[in-house]
């Protein structure tokens, strides 16, 4: 399990359920690594900013992250972590590799307007 403060996604039946159960979702796939803590604590820091929007974390490494590591948004990925942001049950944006703070606003408001 990741340690950050995040609400944690641990099987392939959690994650079908939140994505399918609530209208936006993004979830950061990665590993505790350089590259990924920033966009732990870009979501941690925006929770309160985005009530509307689910966050979630998801181990890289465990066997049920197949959903988004084969995903087709994921195919030319190389960095991580994998992050994903789900409309409706459907992934409408997908970025790889470190996000800042503004690029990640910029994807939550595109996608999860009020």
């Amino acid at each position: 399990m990741l340690r950050t403060n995040l609400k944690h996604i641990e099987s392939e039946e959690q994650f079908n359920e939140i994505i399918n159960n609530n209208e936006n979702v993004m979830v950061c796939c990665g590993r505790m690594g350089p590259m990924c803590l920033p966009v732990y604590d870009i979501m941690e820091n925006l929770e309160e900013k985005y009530p509307h929007v689910k966050f979630y974390d998801m181990e890289f490494d465990a066997p049920h992250a197949h959903v988004i590591r084969n995903h087709p948004l994921a195919r030319t990925f190389m960095g991580l972590p994998f992050t994903f942001y789900y409309k409706n049950g459907e992934a409408v944006k997908a970025t790889t590799s470190i996000q800042n703070k503004k690029q990640v606003k910029t994807i939550l408001d595109e996608y999860f307007a009020k």
